[in-house]
This record gives C-alpha cells, structure tokens and sequence, in this order.
C-alpha cells in the first residue's frame, strides 16, 4: 500500500485542491482523503474533483475498505476517520465548529499509518486542521500547508503553521510537484 494522503480544505480551498487531485499519475498507489467543510449541506465535490483527477473520486462510506489510487471525500455531516484498512464516519460533536472536520481523519491517518502519511492544509476559515497535522508530523508523517500569503483565505495556513512548524509551507503549485514525486516512488 502506497502513502496515505489527508488533505483539509475550506473556503478558497477547491483551486489548489483540483490541481493536488490532477496532478496525481494515473495508477499511483497512494490513498487521498478530503475533508471539505460541507456541513449538511448536498456536496458535489467528488464530481468537481473528478473534472481533473486521474483517480477515481467518491464519498467515502462507512465500513468501506479502502484502496491506492483512490481519492475519497468526507460526505456531508460526518466526520471521516481511518481506522487499519476501513473508512469510518460518525455524527460526532463538531470539531472547530464544523462536521466534517480534518482533524478527526488527520489524527486516525497518524495513529493508524504514522510516517506514511502525508498531511495538507489548504485555504480556509478557522483552525481545522492545525492539531491534525501537528500530529501528522509528531508521528513522523509529512506535514505540508499552502503557503499563506496565496491562500484565499489564510486562516487554516496560518493556524497549522502556529501550531507547530510544518515541514514546509509551499505554493500550491510546489506541493503538487512534491506530492506527485512522492507518489511516483
């Protein structure tokens, strides 16, 4: 099984997100989880994404095995978490505010498969995803967020970077290049 990538984003989040998702090469074994700040709200992100991904795009569902070469979005309401080889949703309390929420699946992906996985915070409102990706890299994963200063909307950037110095705050347009490498192997 290839790296385990966990991707948060919110508003001014879905540019950057398409080109992470399209730059990943057909055939790559890594496993892409997505928590886009929804809410209950209907979500057509799998659809967008799947515009420009060689992966096959989808909701992730609770009980489902999953697979390398797929990407999986948080559907509306639930939290998603990994848990050995098995997506898990709940109706958890709201974390930050919202559900779904990054940190919950940030946190899982560490526990479950520590320096496999690589963590990203993109553009948006509030803190989500800040604690996730400090434990993303406390156990030994990648912890990668988009730099600032380019995001729509800095808040998530600037919380992850308070929270504890990622390895590296980037340009979309570089994640998607040190993404891609690590994927290719």
């Amino acid at each position: 099984m290839g790296p385990i990538i966990v991707i948060a984003a919110s508003a001014g989040g879905l540019a950057p997100l398409r080109q992470i998702i399209g730059g990943l090469p057909a055939g790559c074994s890594a496993s892409v989880f997505i928590v886009w700040h929804i809410g209950r709200h209907p979500s057509i992100v799998p659809e967008m994404l799947s515009m420009t991904s060689r992966l096959r795009v989808s909701h992730g569902e609770d009980g489902e095995p999953f697979e390398g070469g797929r990407v999986y979005v948080a559907p509306p309401d639930k939290h998603m978490h990994l848990d050995h080889g098995v997506i898990r949703l709940d109706q958890g309390a709201k974390v930050h505010f919202t559900r779904p929420a990054a940190d919950p699946l940030f946190m899982s992906a560490a526990e479950a498969y520590g320096e496999r996985v690589v963590g990203i915070v993109l553009s948006g409102y509030g803190a989500d995803g800040a604690d996730g990706l400090a434990t993303v890299k406390a156990r030994g994963g990648l912890a990668l967020v988009q730099k600032p200063e380019e995001a729509e909307q800095p808040a998530m950037p600037w919380a992850a970077i308070m929270a504890d110095h990622p390895d590296a705050s980037l340009p979309v347009a570089e994640i998607v290049a040190r993404v891609a490498a690590l994927v290719k192997g």
